[in-house]
């Protein structure tokens, strides 16, 4: 019993020379195992560094797609889609007095077939109801109540506050998530020219902060309000991510600035508080302040702005009611819809002014495309031609009266037989590979002129339709022209693209 007690108990001893062996195994084996492992994993680490050296260096197409789609997702905000008439909101400020008469413009540029988006806000309904139901105008909106601002200015308009206000109530109107780009904002008697706003527009990130417009032509108002201000009457465009930014402060701002006189210094302002300046486009037309004392920034005829108009697009013209009718024998509105017979042809080249020269009959022509040929016997230099004639005159007369406009003007005179013939637009023509515009001589007074001149009737213009890019807004360039070498009563000229080291010159 004891001995098997013993057994029991005994645990198997190992000799110490036993013991010294067995650790002296295992620690020679444990060394090999770890330089192993150590070796495969630098064996890997090298062929992985081979085969990202191999696609850099040999296969970079397979990496490119990636680098490719990684860009465009960073660049998403600025290139997702072309700006269309469906990212414009036209906000147009009118009332129910006014309304009724103003229709005729707004018709020559609101189309809902064609995608055009507006709202037109009046300070209640308009007597004529059978309009807010008429396809062809704008869905009304009843502005705000705005009995609760201050205003201060003396013998001014509280209207102001409402139609300053449009931006806000535009705004809202839209929503958050709405596809719209860009908020334009103008009046009842402001003809836009869509097409070229789109085009314009599409110059910029509408993600990014800007106020568009332009000043007035007159000097002594841009002196009166502000050089840095969009004079609303011609339009003032606004990116959606500035829109709704202002409109959230907007209400704050009309309370501060009760002193001021008219809608835009309200809106230009809040938008002065908010850090932001004006992006100037010269292609929106002012023409007529919304001054208190009812100056005219221009009044009378203006086909001398017309005529020579900025290396731009035409985008906006306000109070055409306030001048002479732009065709002869027309009222306004006829003459109005008769420049959009142009329009719609080729929107981007109404009114670009071309000029070319006759070398064998000393003649030089300008065209202002889709409105009025003038005919000049000699030879007239390019930037002569550039300057504004002066048919037009400021509203406030005398002789202590000095006119100064924001472009450089020249005389115009008061002897008809002293001017260019002038040619206006007849008609329109076009098919699938060119335009045909069409003028006429009008004739003002009895005058001795040269035989080839004096025979002259007619001209026809052919062009291409003027598709410009991005890329080519931005830089623009003026266009060549010539004339046929044989004419009696009908001239032919063709507009092309000028060569790149082409003076556009009377070639003596």
């Amino acid at each position: 019993m004891y001995y098997n007690k013993q057994n029991r108990q005994r645990k198997p001893i190992l000799s110490s020379f036993e013991t010294e062996q067995s650790r002296s195994s295992i620690s020679q084996k444990m060394p090999t195992k770890t330089i192993t492992l150590a070796r495969i994993k630098n064996l890997l680490l090298l062929l992985f560094l081979f085969i990202i050296l191999y696609l850099v260096v040999y296969r970079p197409d397979i990496l490119e797609p990636q680098l490719s789609d990684s860009r465009a997702a960073s660049d998403a905000t600025v290139t997702t889609s072309p700006t269309t008439r469906r990212h414009l909101l036209f906000a147009v400020a009118s009332s129910s007095g006014s309304w009724s008469r103003r229709q005729p413009y707004v018709r020559l540029w609101y189309s809902a077939d064609n995608s055009t988006r507006a709202l037109a806000f009046l300070d209640h309904a308009a007597p004529d109801r059978s309009s807010a139901a008429d396809p062809t105008l704008p869905p009304v909106a009843i502005s705000a109540d705005t009995s609760r601002f201050p205003y201060t200015f003396p013998k001014g308009l509280r209207s102001a506050i409402r139609v300053a206000r449009v931006v806000k109530e535009a705004v809202e109107r839209a929503g958050e998530t709405s596809a719209v780009r860009w908020f334009v904002f103008g009046d009842d008697d402001t003809v836009f020219f869509v097409d070229n706003l789109v085009k314009t527009l599409s110059k910029y990130d509408h993600d990014r902060w800007y106020y568009v417009g332009a000043n007035s032509e007159d000097y002594e108002q841009n002196v009166k309000y502000s050089f840095d201000m969009a004079f609303g009457g011609g339009g003032i465009a606004i990116s959606h991510s500035l829109a709704r930014v202002l409109a959230r402060v907007l209400d704050s701002c009309l309370i501060r600035y009760a002193h001021l006189y008219g809608s835009d210094s309200r809106v230009f302002s809040c938008l002065v508080e908010l850090g932001v300046g004006l992006t100037h486009e010269p292609g929106f037309h002012q023409v007529k302040s919304l001054s208190y004392d009812s100056y005219l920034d221009m009044r009378g005829d203006v086909f001398g702005l017309l005529s020579a108009h900025p290396l731009s697009p035409l985008l906006s013209l306000h109070h055409v009611d306030a001048v002479e009718p732009i065709f002869p024998n027309m009222n306004r509105a006829q003459a109005l819809e008769h420049l959009f017979e142009a329009v719609n042809a080729d929107p981007a080249r109404i009114l670009q002014q071309t000029v070319c020269y006759d070398h064998s009959n000393q003649l030089t022509v300008s065209v202002a495309w889709g409105y009025a040929v003038q005919v000049y016997v000699g030879n007239q230099l390019l930037p002569d031609l550039l300057s504004l004639q002066r048919t037009f005159t400021p509203w406030k007369r005398g002789s202590n009266v000095d006119a100064h406009f924001m472009f450089n003007t020249r005389e115009y005179s008061r002897e008809p037989c002293k001017r260019p013939v002038v040619f206006f637009l007849e008609s329109i023509a076009s098919d699938k590979s060119s335009i045909q515009s069409n003028y006429v001589k009008h004739v003002v007074g009895n005058c001795n002129r040269t035989n080839t001149v004096k025979i002259l009737e007619r001209i026809s213009v052919f062009s291409q339709k003027l598709e410009l890019d991005v890329e080519e807004m931005k830089s623009p360039r003026r266009q060549c022209c010539d004339i046929s070498p044989f004419f009696n009563e009908s001239m032919v000229i063709e507009i092309r693209q000028c060569g790149v080291d082409e003076l556009i010159s009377m070639h003596l």
